[in-house]
């Protein structure tokens, strides 16, 4: 389920969100693979560097950058489930020591200027928004640090209306490579890399989610309120099947310049 589509304060959306949510392996598209290769455009890292995982959620791309780097990792979201989640799941994993999880939104981070190696962020810079996030990271990075963030992007100029009205009732933020890549150099990046996620990543998030719903529409058979919130995620889920080709997540991998 995209968060972008979820918000709302009545306590049963909120009760709804953590049904639909808590326990999946993954809050938005992805895989170890696509971690991995992200990585690999941030080159000339230090051994052992030290990253803020930004929006980690439930933290499998936190685990694999501990795996992968041998760094040291700051893990931030907001919501103490998910990082508890990351404890659980990094102790399993072996990488616990290596991992600090840090309870705050990433609106309010106010950790010290020049203190990270790289910052990494899948799916969740949208909650800053893809310009001032990239613009208000950047001091926490090391000159010549890297940031890696995944973001949802239009892949083509004429995208179908269908596609165009759902994002923009849920993301009207959302750009296309270009815009993003103009923005990437306007917050003084160099060096800038990316790639569009498989479409496998995709599912890999979405076929969790789906038989989460699957099973909520079992449970609250008789709630036309919730059967209702639960057509719309579905409604997300069918959209991207019909659409893949004209949005997608993307990679963008950029550099600060050096001293």
């Amino acid at each position: 389920m995209s968060s972008r589509a979820s918000g709302g304060s009545i306590p049963w959306e909120m009760s709804l969100f953590r049904e639909l949510t808590e326990g999946l392996p993954r809050q938005g598209p992805g895989s170890p693979e696509t971690t991995l290769h992200a990585l690999g455009l941030a080159r000339g890292l230090p051994p052992r560097p030290r990253i803020l995982d930004v929006g980690c959620g439930p933290g499998a791309q936190t685990i694999e950058l501990a795996r992968a780097t041998g760094g040291r990792i700051v893990a931030v979201d907001i919501r103490q489930r998910f990082l508890d989640e990351l404890t659980q799941r990094a102790g399993a994993a072996g990488v616990l020591p290596q991992v600090t999880t840090v309870n705050t939104s990433m609106l309010d981070m106010n950790f010290a200027d020049a203190s990270f190696d790289l910052i990494w962020s899948e799916g969740a810079i949208f909650i800053a928004g893809f310009a001032a996030g990239l613009g208000a990271w950047r001091r926490f990075l090391k000159p010549g640090g890297w940031i890696a963030v995944s973001e949802v992007t239009w892949l083509v100029p004429d995208p179908p209306a269908e596609a165009v009205a759902f994002w923009a009732r849920n993301y009207p933020g959302m750009g296309s490579i270009e815009r993003n890549c103009r923005i990437v150099a306007d917050a003084g990046y160099v060096d800038p890399d990316g790639f569009v996620l498989p479409v496998q990543d995709w599912h890999n998030y979405y076929g969790p989610g789906e038989t989460r719903v699957a099973r909520l529409r079992e449970k609250y058979a008789g709630d036309r309120e919730v059967l209702a919130t639960l057509d719309e995620v579905q409604r997300e889920y069918d959209l991207f099947r019909a659409h893949s080709d004209s949005y997608g997540y993307v990679f963008y991998v950029m550099r600060k310049p050096g001293a």
